[in-house]
């Protein structure tokens, strides 16, 4: 399973932006069986932090200091996964990782890094 994230980049305070991750590779492995994809974001000198999360049927979880202005969503016939930011700030400056809980969900909560299988190389989101 390979994830490929893009659309990084500097943006400017208040604006909007959106991150895609493409899956791939993933033969032998149902995109349409059970599974949580999720965003995460870390800056140097700290954990990485859950940002949002996706199940299969499409509920979603976001962390706090997100709520209200990120959207993740999931296009399953592209297999692609999408996060919608929002009335960007400063502190949302970070690498942004997709990810990939397969083929179910958990253990764990959706926060949590070590719950997923596979990830993404990152992307750099500068606000400024």
């Amino acid at each position: 399973v390979q994830l490929v994230e893009s659309g990084g980049g500097s943006v400017q305070a208040g604006r909007s932006h959106r991150l895609t991750c493409i899956a791939s590779g993933i033969a032998g492995h149902s995109y349409y069986e059970p599974n949580c994809m999720g965003w995460f974001r870390q800056v140097p000198g700290k954990e990485r932090e859950g940002v949002a999360a996706i199940d299969s049927d499409g509920s979603t979880s976001y962390a706090d200091s997100v709520k209200g202005r990120f959207t993740i969503s999931k296009d399953n016939a592209k297999n692609t996964l999408y996060l919608e930011l929002n009335s960007l700030k400063p502190d949302d400056t970070a690498i942004y990782y997709c990810a990939v809980d397969l083929p179910g969900c958990g253990p764990g909560p959706w926060y949590s890094p070590a719950r997923y299988d596979f990830w993404g190389q990152g992307t750099q989101v500068t606000v400024s």
